[in-house]
């Protein structure tokens, strides 16, 4: 069992200079802790993310880190230029030492690609398209580049960066739906989930069954909101306050526009996203309990603990990952996911 951070790096209580430097202080205090990986969003029009340009954000993480690997979740492949992308993925990698990954995906908002003139019929053969370019830029450093797709072409393009891990970073992709699980397996992405326990079961059981990889399986990971207090009271206070904010900016495009939200998987209430398992609570004892509970019917392999969310402070969230690392990671680092 291995354990990351997730942050939607949502807008705080807080200046921006302010927010960016709290996530920098996580990050550090991760390291440090025992997480593995730090992962953030791309949004774009919205206080859901204020981290549009994931690699300039994650720049900084790479100096201000040492072991923590890190990437975004995800770049949205249709809004960039698929040759620039590679090249900036490859600084990336070659700025931290080898710790990108590459999290990739087509965009879940519509109203996020209209806002870069993208047709949104168009995202799902986009992000086909430009991924198979970018991978292709990945691997032939010293070589020229040709390409002719529907929507992106290449001319003998010369490929003078390379990143340190080859042929690529790891790739990720965040699912919903079960239907994705197969391709995800034959072409060994690690995979983000946010459902509950029992729908994630069904993403991990049909990607071991069509995983024919060799070495170790690919990290299927969950994703939950996480505040551990001293006591269960003061850790519900911290969360229904803090979750009310972070709803409202993942509801912020779509209060003024319309339609309804790209995702149904979060509830309004704090209290709903628990009764759902699609979140950690409570005290040190009481999460242990939950973590067990929800590792063992989801069978994933690698937990993402987001404690920062909403207006949470500094303190509050630095006190709730060190306690999570200190008296429950323990707990389970030997566990193995339930196949």
């Amino acid at each position: 069992m291995e354990f990351g951070l997730f942050d939607h790096m949502d807008r705080g209580g807080a200046t921006l200079a302010e927010d960016y430097e709290h996530r920098l202080r996580l990050a550090e205090a991760g390291e440090a802790l025992g997480f593995t990986r730090f992962h953030i969003t791309e949004h774009h029009g919205t206080p859901l993310s204020v981290t549009p340009s994931p690699g300039i954000f994650l720049s900084a993480m790479a100096q201000r880190t040492r072991r923590l690997r890190f990437g975004p979740l995800v770049f949205t492949l249709p809004a960039y230029q698929p040759l620039r992308l590679a090249e900036e993925i490859s600084m990336l990698d070659q700025m931290s030492g080898g710790r990108l990954e590459l999290g990739v995906g087509r965009g879940a908002s519509p109203h996020e690609l209209g806002f870069h003139g993208l047709d949104v019929a168009e995202s799902q053969a986009r992000y086909e398209e430009a991924l198979r370019l970018i991978l292709l830029v990945l691997r032939s450093a010293g070589q020229e580049v040709s390409f002719e797709g529907r929507f992106y072409k290449a001319d003998r393009v010369p490929v003078v960066l390379a990143p340190v891990q080859l042929p690529h970073p790891p790739l990720w992709y965040g699912v919903a739906n079960p239907a994705a699980a197969p391709w995800l397996a034959l072409n060994n992405f690690n995979l983000v989930s946010s459902n509950g326990p029992d729908a994630m079961r069904q993403i991990t059981d049909t990607y071991r069954a069509h995983w024919t990889g060799d070495g170790p399986m690919p990290l299927l990971g969950m994703n939950r909101h996480a505040v551990v207090a001293e006591t269960d009271a003061e850790a519900m206070a911290i969360g229904r306050r803090a979750y009310a904010e972070w709803f409202r900016s993942f509801n912020f495009i779509w209060r003024s526009r319309a339609g309804t939200p790209h995702s149904k998987v979060f509830p309004i209430e704090f209290e709903a996203l628990l009764e759902q398992g699609k979140a950690f609570c409570g005290s040190p004892a009481t999460v242990r309990q939950q973590f067990y509970a929800q590792v063992k019917a989801a069978g994933c392999n690698y937990v993402l603990a987001r404690f920062i969310f909403g207006d949470m402070r500094p303190e509050e969230s630095l006190a709730s990952q060190r306690l999570f690392a200190r008296e429950v990671m323990p707990e389970f680092a030997d566990l193995p996911a339930a196949a």
